[in-house]
């Protein structure tokens, strides 16, 4: 069957066969069907759906595109983390080294941010000498001889994705779900854990606005990775306003750093999601037999310094330096409240937006990320703000920038006469039942 027809067949409400399916996924991979041709299957996706059934077989065909990370040489049982990404979401920083301390080897591969969401590898690269580019070999070094290592996607794993992916983001096709389950799964089997954790966002900063939406992606994330023989958990957690005080990459390093040295200091949302997404791996590993014990081995990982000690190991592991001071943006500007009320919510999309202006992500993926710029959020929903105090201060390198951002930043706190109930953090754990 030509490209044409296949094309045709999902324009017009067709189900694919596998074989049809690993057809297009060879092809692109391989070059074989121009760019305009895979552009117009994508739409058509976004029009017509994958089945589940079609969605379990582009995910495997685009997982066996490229090479493939063999862990079984990795004693214990191997996790793998992934965030469908949002603003301040740094999580992952701190959850690898708080399950590697314990004992629970980590191979994650992370990729880049763009928009108003913040990416891992431009994280870890802000601080100076950080490889984030390993290669195989390296990457099973890391995880035998340190328990974990977070780094790019070699050019080789699953490079169907690499490809679908820029498609997709120059031809509005990413909102889709089929499509986003397909993405993140395909690398997570070819990374090859045996563990899964998702957390799915949900809300204003997130690619799932609702609950709902986020719960049907979830639910099809986890039915891939049984599918496929794999232990798949996903909690569903709070993203309409930024996780934590930090929006930037150094800055949020700074505050994962923080996290780990002095946990009773940390922001308490960011630091109950880490503890969250810590146990659900712990048990989900057969590390804990339950989440109240994950979440106890996490706070004992943290109380006693052992996750602050393996996120130096890492770090030092891949170049760093995870001791040297981390400087920011010599501009800091303070974004003021123009009046008194009660903080009842703050956008998050706007927050990462304004963080991009400043230098901290990218508009396009051929942009320069300045590592020290950010923002740090000086209040939290629920506090009660008078006018004139600092919301907000802005880190950047040009003080006409901070000044032309700043009136958006302000604009994404909303300030109101009465107080509004607060969104929960979590509002679900799936995959965990027995």
């Amino acid at each position: 069957m030509r490209t044409l027809d296949l094309i045709a067949k999902k324009r017009d409400g067709g189900e694919h066969t596998d074989d049809e399916l690993r057809l297009l996924v060879n092809g692109c991979t391989r070059g074989d069907i121009p760019d305009y041709q895979m552009s117009a299957w994508l739409m058509a996706v976004v029009w017509r759906g994958l089945s589940e059934h079609e969605t379990f077989a582009l995910t495997a065909a685009m997982a066996a595109s490229g090479d493939t990370l063999d862990l079984s040489s990795i004693p214990g049982t191997p996790v793998d983390k992934h965030s469908t990404g949002g603003v301040g979401d740094k999580t992952s920083l701190a959850v690898v080294p708080i399950l590697a301390s314990a004992g629970v080897p980590v191979a994650k591969m992370s990729g880049r941010g763009l928009g108003h969401t913040g990416g891992t590898l431009d994280k870890l690269e802000s601080i100076p000498g950080t490889r984030v580019h390993l290669t195989v070999e390296e990457i099973l070094h890391q995880v035998r001889t340190v328990g974990a290592c977070v780094c790019a996607q070699t050019d080789n794993l699953v490079p169907a994705d690499r490809k679908l992916y820029a498609l997709r983001d120059a031809t509005a096709t990413v909102e889709s779900r089929p499509l986003i389950a397909a993405s993140v799964m395909s690398k997570k089997l070819a990374c090859g854990a045996p563990v899964i954790v998702l957390d799915v966002k949900v809300g204003g900063g997130a690619f799932m606005k609702t609950l709902e939406q986020a719960r049907a992606l979830a639910g099809l994330m986890i039915g891939i990775g049984q599918a496929q023989g794999r232990r798949v958990a996903a909690v569903l957690s709070d993203m309409n306003a930024p996780l934590g005080r930090a929006v930037g990459n150094r800055l949020e390093v700074l505050e994962v750093v923080r996290l780990l040295y002095e946990p009773s200091q940390a922001d308490p949302r960011l630091l109950s999601l880490v503890r969250h997404l810590s146990a659900v791996a712990f048990t989900l590993s057969g590390k804990t037999a339950t989440l109240n014990e994950g979440a106890a081995l996490a706070e004992r990982q943290l109380d006693s310094g052992a996750a602050h000690e393996k996120w130096c190991q890492i770090i030092e592991a891949q170049g760093g330096d995870a001791r040297a001071g981390l400087k920011t943006g010599p501009v800091q500007w303070p974004v003021q409240a123009t009046r008194d009320g009660d903080l009842s919510g703050i956008h998050a999309e706007a927050i990462g937006v304004g963080a991009m202006r400043l230098g901290a992500g990218r508009a396009t993926k051929e942009d320069q990320i300045d590592p020290a710029a950010g923002i740090i959020l000086e209040k939290t929903v629920g506090d009660r703000i008078r006018a004139g105090e600092t919301l907000a201060t802005l880190y950047c390198r040009e003080e006409a920038l901070a000044r032309e951002v700043a009136p958006a930043v302000r604009d994404a706190f909303r300030v109101s006469e009465q107080p509004l109930e607060a969104t929960p953090l979590i509002y679900d754990t799936l995959g965990l039942e027995p």
